[in-house]
Order: C-alpha cells, then structure tokens, then sequence
C-alpha cells in the first residue's frame, strides 16, 4: 500500500472545519504522508464537479462541509458513484440538532464569520503573527499576549501560527550566540515568555535534512553537534537570566506544545 495519499477538504465557506478535521485524522497515521488540499468557498455544482473530477483522478478522500444540502448531496452521491471515501462532517449535525430543537437550520454558509468576534480576533492575530514573525520589529515584544524565543528548528514560526489560530498575538525572537538581545525582551512579564529548547541530536538530523532539501552539503557548521550544543547552551542560559518556563519541543506536536503554553498562560491568569 503506498505511503502517499491525498484528501481535498472542500466547503461553501472558509473550509476552516473541514481542513482541521483533515489534519486531525491525518496526524494520527504518521506513517503515510498526506496531501491536505482546501477548497473554500465552492457554491455551484459545476465548479463543485471539477473539483471531484479531480479528486477521482488523484484517488482523494473528501472531507466536507457544505451547509447547502443541494452541494452536500451531490458530493455525497458523486463520491458513492465514483468509489471516492467520504466524509461528510456537517449533515449529521444539522439533521440530529434540527431533530432535537424541532427547528429548521438557516442552511447559509459562513454565517458564523460575519458575526463571530473570536473569528476576527483569530484574523488579528495571524496578521500579527505574520508582522513579528522572527524578531521582525522589536516592538511587538511588548504588544504580544506571549513570546517565544529558541534557536533556529524549535519550531517558533509555525507554534506561532498555531496559536494565531486561536487567538493569541505572538511574536517570536531566533536566538543567535554572540547576537545581541533587544531590550524589550527584558520589559516583558517573564511568565508571557516561553522558551523552546530540543535535544541536540533531533536538531542535528533536522538540520541536516534542511539543507539536503536545499541540495547544499548536509554537514556544515549550523548541522555540527558541538555547534548545536553551544546554541543550546546559549538558549539555556538566557532562559535562566529571564526566569522564563522552558519546552523541550522534541518528540511534542506543536499542539501538544500550544496546549502547555496556553494552560501555562491560563493558570497565571488565576493566580
């Protein structure tokens, strides 16, 4: 059975549900590389029907999420003709809550986004993300709801869009030896900190597969173990200066590692 396999995430709205629901079910077969493809706002059936065209082709699995029960159906059926896998994450819940509350759904996509606060503040957020990305203007530092410092495949950037996307303004610092450190960092409430350290043989290999990916020589000075150590070293020390908490982000998920961070911020937040 081949290690490779696609699945189109497809949607009359943003496609936000769908293409999580993908990742989440895909996350759990590590063994196979997964081609997640979003296809958001789709509101007819012929572009819908290019789109499954396609997905035949390419042997996809189809996660959707239509609200309109004309697209969903079609799919639905399309999928069942063609022997395509298909969930449909969205029809079951309309039809049972429609059931329990005796009422009707509105069946519009994306009416949550017009009127959702916490949907704009996810958009807030990213754009945030985005614009203090790697150290970018130091100010950021002190608007961030966190900061996030560690040395270069600690997995800063894409933590720091994963907590984006839950509304959290971050703003993230590469820590270099010899580099000197902005003094907004030391402004910042310790707690707001979190610092992102990894064991140096999981750096070594990670690092070495980045510039194989590049097509440059493997082993070079930001690949070398002692070098690797040294940054570490670096990292550590700093942490301690600041009294910031430390993750040790080897063999964690970036959800495993945003869900200690955010329970971390929680509990402050109590105290």
């Amino acid at each position: 059975m081949s290690n490779k396999a696609n699945i189109y995430a497809i949607s009359d709205s943003l496609g936000e549900t769908s293409y999580a629901l993908a990742q989440a079910a895909a996350v759990q077969f590590p063994q196979t590389d997964f081609k997640i493809q979003r296809f958001p706002l789709i509101k007819t059936v012929s572009i819908l029907t290019g789109i499954l065209n396609r997905a035949k082709r390419e042997d996809a699995t189809i996660f959707h999420t239509f609200v309109d029960p004309e697209l969903s159906n079609f799919a639905n059926n399309f999928c069942k003709d063609n022997g395509l896998i298909v969930i449909d994450a969205l029809s079951q819940a309309l039809t049972e809550l429609s059931q329990k509350t005796g009422q009707k759904p509105l069946q519009k996509a994306g009416i949550n986004h017009n009127t959702d606060k916490e949907y704009f503040n996810r958009i807030e957020a990213l754009e945030f993300a985005v614009t203090y990305d790697d150290g970018k203007d130091p100010a950021g530092f002190l608007k961030a709801d966190l900061v996030l410092l560690g040395i270069s495949r600690t997995s800063k950037t894409p933590l720091s869009l994963f907590l984006a996307n839950r509304g959290y303004k971050v703003a993230n610092l590469p820590l270099v030896p010899k580099a000197q450190i902005p003094q907004e960092i030391y402004k910042v409430d310790p707690n707001k900190i979190f610092g992102l350290t990894n064991d140096p043989e999981i750096l070594n290999g990670i690092r070495r597969e980045r510039m194989i990916s590049y097509g440059l020589d493997p082993d070079t000075h930001y690949s070398n173990i002692d070098n690797i150590e040294s940054e570490l070293r670096f990292a550590n020390e700093l942490y301690k200066k600041l009294g910031c908490p430390v993750i040790n982000v080897a063999h964690k998920s970036i959800e495993e590692t945003a869900t200690i961070i955010t329970e971390s911020l929680d509990n402050n937040a109590k105290k």
